[in-house]
């Protein structure tokens, strides 16, 4: 960031008066501006045993396998942004959605919410972020093609609590090495 959105003047980072982190301040007008990390949110979606996955039409990960997910929007909640991303991806539209895995991830500032849900019915589509989508039993899931370690983990997670029929909100923070 290099000028102020409100006054047009430069900004510098620096630690404001009364906060403990550097932050982008105005030095025409004063304004803080403050750069909060990105909210990511996504469904399981299950027909009886089968889940729904759709095929990256989009880098990163092109051509593989994932959950549908993307940007919370501004304006909506975390669950009305995981129903939107699936059906924007998979032409599904999600019911009885219930939180189910949460993934911190600091060092890019992002968070991952997954939500269990159902669909309404068999059909569904694709959208222009997904080439495809399809419904997958367990031995059909393609884990050597899954996109993102995250969708690896949570579908093996929830495969494990679908045989007990418990599906405890897991939380996981994603650590790496600083470069």
């Amino acid at each position: 960031m290099n000028f102020c959105n409100l006054c047009g003047g430069p900004v510098a980072l620096q630690i404001p008066e009364d906060d403990n982190r550097e932050r982008y301040v105005c030095q025409n007008c004063g304004h803080i501006h403050y750069i909060n990390p990105k909210v990511i949110v996504g469904c399981l979606p299950t027909v009886g045993d089968r889940i729904l996955l759709c095929k990256r039409a989009i880098e990163p990960r092109y051509g593989k396998w994932t959950l549908p997910a993307g940007y919370m929007e501004n304006g909506e909640t975390s669950a009305g942004g995981a129903a939107r991303e699936t059906w924007e991806e998979a032409a599904a539209k999600a019911i009885d959605l219930e939180l189910y895995r949460i993934f911190d991830v600091p060092h890019i500032s992002q968070v991952y919410l997954f939500y269990r849900c159902g669909i309404d019915s068999d059909e569904f589509g694709v959208g222009p972020e997904s080439l495809e989508s399809a419904l997958f039993k367990e031995r059909e899931i393609p884990w050597d093609e899954l996109a993102f370690p995250t969708v690896r983990e949570l579908l093996r997670e929830f495969l494990e609590d679908r045989k007990i029929g418990q599906y405890p909100v897991r939380n996981t923070v994603i650590e790496y090495p600083r470069r």
